[in-house]
């Protein structure tokens, strides 16, 4: 039982100190209820551990000692965020506080068996890496497909099936030879944006992706919904057009080029169908893109009434001129107005969200309660 009390006042200590961080002794203790004594007690033993270290000493306004501000030690570990698109793979380097110290993409060699690119992705972490992979403490990998519960079996991958093979995994985990995370990559985009970028002050969010494929993630109070299978938000498969065409066949890069081929239109990048005069060709084509996303846009306001929803990937770059027309279109269609916004973070969105729950599983080694993780880090 005192074993227990001790484990459990650490736990809220490292916690407070994480919250708050860089803090003093004594607002952990005002804040966690614990007496001054016993925080003082951890956070010495927390500094042995070389989890913690003084910082600097603040003069207080009182009379008496000053106040030593204390924080986490930043290079106790590293930990590697890795986005594999089907096109681009983007790797994100972070310390044990979740800032960034190094960024990397390169070409993704989408003709690679399952074995060969879970061990390359691997390999992208420790290039971006460099000498400090050595320190790397936690792997997370964000894929183009859904994820199940337990992340041991990956689903839906159109864009790139070599990640449904089983062999794609056991690749990863024997080439990192370090705990890993493995998820969707629009719900890494979503939690990368909501602690650094466009939905930074939305706990309750979604994220909507296109590019070579279509991603959706949602959350609910700073909660990424998952669901059994990992299928939650994938709307691409929404049979929405003639004779049940995918919503995604409807909406995203490659699909956009191969209907202006069909067509006989000279569409040389879909970036061509937003510029401000597009060609009396692309109209249809536009009309057609534009119910596609107004469809996908409903569909996640309908599921979880989000305070935002940001749009990310390659096509997401040129919609931000049109974005006060969609949701005025929105508006009239659901009666309530929900602010559409581009991703802040640009393509690493992905990169740093995984980097981000690779720190939160750092934490979770330290300790920290897994209720306490989604606030972290600050």
């Amino acid at each position: 039982m005192v074993q227990d009390a001790r484990s459990i006042n650490r736990t809220l200590v490292l916690t407070e100190l994480l919250r708050q961080r860089p803090t003093t002794r004594s607002r952990i203790a005002k804040s966690t209820g614990i007496s001054a004594t016993t925080v003082s007690r951890i956070v010495d033993g927390l500094k042995d551990d070389g989890v913690v270290h003084d910082i600097s000493d603040r003069q207080t306004a009182r009379r008496g000692r000053p106040a030593i501000l204390v924080d986490v030690v930043p290079e106790l570990g590293y930990v590697a965020g890795v986005d594999i698109g089907a096109t681009t793979t983007r790797t994100v380097i972070a310390d044990l506080v979740g800032k960034t110290v190094a960024r990397f993409d390169a070409p993704t060699p989408a003709e690679a068996s399952a074995q060969d690119l879970g061990e390359w992705a691997v390999a992208q972490a420790e290039a971006a890496a460099g000498p400090l992979w050595d320190r790397v403490t936690h792997l997370a990998f964000g894929v183009p497909g859904a994820v199940g519960a337990g992340q041991s079996a990956i689903t839906n991958a159109p864009n790139l099936r070599q990640v449904e093979d089983e062999m794609f995994l056991a690749a990863l985990h024997r080439a990192a030879g370090r705990p890993i995370s493995v998820d969707n990559d629009a719900n890494y985009a979503l939690v990368g944006e909501q602690k650094r970028g466009a939905a930074r002050q939305a706990p309750t969010a979604a994220m909507l992706t296109i590019g070579t494929g279509l991603g959706v993630a949602l959350a609910i109070d700073g909660r990424i919904i998952r669901g059994r299978r990992g299928l939650v938000g994938e709307y691409g498969y929404l049979p929405v057009g003639p004779l049940g065409t995918r919503l995604e066949h409807l909406i995203t890069g490659p699909n956009l080029t191969r209907y202006a081929q069909e067509r006989g239109i000279e569409l040389r990048s879909p970036a061509e169908l937003f510029s401000a005069r597009p060609g009396p060709d692309l109209a249809g084509l536009r009309a057609q893109f534009d119910q596609a996303l107004l469809v996908a846009l409903t569909a996640v306001i309908v599921s979880n009434e989000p305070a935002v929803i940001v749009l990310g990937g390659g096509i997401a770059h040129s919609l931000g001129p049109h974005l006060t027309d969609y949701e005025a279109a929105l508006e009239r269609n659901l009666q309530v107005r929900t602010p559409l916004q581009v991703a802040e973070l640009g393509d690493f969105s992905g990169a740093t969200g995984a980097a981000i729950t690779a720190v939160q599983r750092a934490y979770s080694a330290l300790g920290v309660r897994d209720e306490d993780i989604t606030a972290l880090p600050r």
